[in-house]
C-alpha cells in the first residue's frame, strides 16, 4: 500500500475522528499516572509516554487541556508513571475517565514517592523537570528518581482496543 502525502487544503479539512483513526494505528502501551492532590491521590490512564534521555533520565507524559484532572496534575511536583501489566485493562478503564481517586488500599505509599499501584511491569517515580504547552496538551517532563521493572507482559492500545504485547 502506497501513502500518498494529502494537499495541505485537505490535510486541514480532514475531520479530526479520520486523523484519531490514522494516530490509532500506532500500537502504544498503556499507563497510569499517580499524584497526590488536595482531594487525595489521582490516577490518570495515558498512552502518551516515553523516554526522553538516558542521562539523565528524563521521560515524558501529555495531559489534555480538557482533563478534569489538569489542575492537579499540571501543578504536580511529583508523580509516578505505571506501565501496566496484560491483565489491567479494569485499572485502565477506571482511570481513562472520570474524577480517578485512588481508594484506601489500592495503593501503597513508600517514603515520600508518589503512590504505588499494583499491576503494573514497570514504575518510575518521577519529579517534574519541565513543563511545555503544545497544542491542546501540556507535555509534562519527569526527572526519574526511582524505578523498577518487572517481566511479563504489558496491556496495549491499537485501533480503539486493547491488547498485549508479549515478553521479548
Amino acid at each position: 500500500m502506497s501513502l500518498e502525502p494529502l494537499p495541505e487544503e485537505a490535510v486541514r479539512k480532514a475531520d479530526a475522528a479520520e486523523y484519531r483513526r490514522a494516530l490509532g494505528a500506532f500500537a502504544t502501551g498503556v499507563c497510569v499516572v499517580t499524584a497526590d492532590s488536595a482531594a487525595g491521590p489521582l490516577g490518570i490512564t495515558i498512552n502518551s509516554f516515553t523516554s526522553v534521555s538516558l542521562t539523565p533520565r528524563l521521560v515524558l507524559w501529555c495531559l489534555d487541556e480538557k482533563s478534569e484532572r489538569w489542575a492537579p496534575f499540571s501543578a504536580a511536583e511529583t508523580f509516578s508513571i505505571h506501565v501496566l501489566d496484560a491483565g489491567s485493562q479494569a485499572l485502565s478503564n477506571r482511570f481513562a475517565k472520570g474524577v480517578g481517586l485512588l481508594s484506601e488500599g489500592e495503593y501503597q505509599r513508600v517514603g515520600n514517592a508518589p503512590p504505588r499501584l499494583s499491576g503494573a511491569v514497570a514504575r518510575f517515580d518521577c519529579r517534574t523537570h519541565d513543563r511545555v504547552q503544545m497544542g491542546d496538551h501540556l507535555i509534562i517532563v519527569g526527572e526519574v528518581e526511582a524505578f523498577e521493572a518487572a517481566d511479563g507482559p504489558t496491556l496495549t492500545y491499537f485501533r480503539g482496543g486493547y491488547g498485549t504485547a508479549g515478553d521479548a
